[in-house]
């Protein structure tokens, strides 16, 4: 694996030494501040690289959505209104059949 020195830039340098002075404790040498403020650094890096790998994830997302509007308008989907009449008729009809079919089934039984 090749380990490539990223280029930090000078604000992201002066940020992380900012808030390893800001947070600096009594008795630590400068070199240590040096240290953490390259750590400091590091983790800037890594947010900005993981931030603009969410914005490209975000953008092809985004691409794909309006890739699917525009086949929905060119080819528009089948919507209730377009289905035949006959299944919305036998579907209101179908339980008032098998009522009528559980009454009479009913009546018979009393009957007999």
């Amino acid at each position: 694996m090749m380990s490539t020195k990223q280029q930090i830039s000078p604000e992201t340098q002066q940020t992380a030494l900012g808030v390893a002075k800001a947070n600096q404790k009594p008795g630590q040498t400068k070199e240590q501040t040096k240290l953490i403020a390259q750590g400091i650094e590091k983790g800037i890096a890594e947010y900005k690289k993981q931030q603009k790998a969410k914005a490209r994830e975000r953008n092809k997302q985004q691409k794909k959505q309006q890739a699917n509007r525009q086949l929905d308008e060119q080819f528009p989907q089948e919507s209730e209104a377009d289905l035949p009449h006959e299944r919305i008729h036998l579907t209101s009809w179908l339980p008032w059949g098998l009522l009528l079919v559980s009454w009479l089934g009913f009546a018979w039984y009393v009957w007999l």
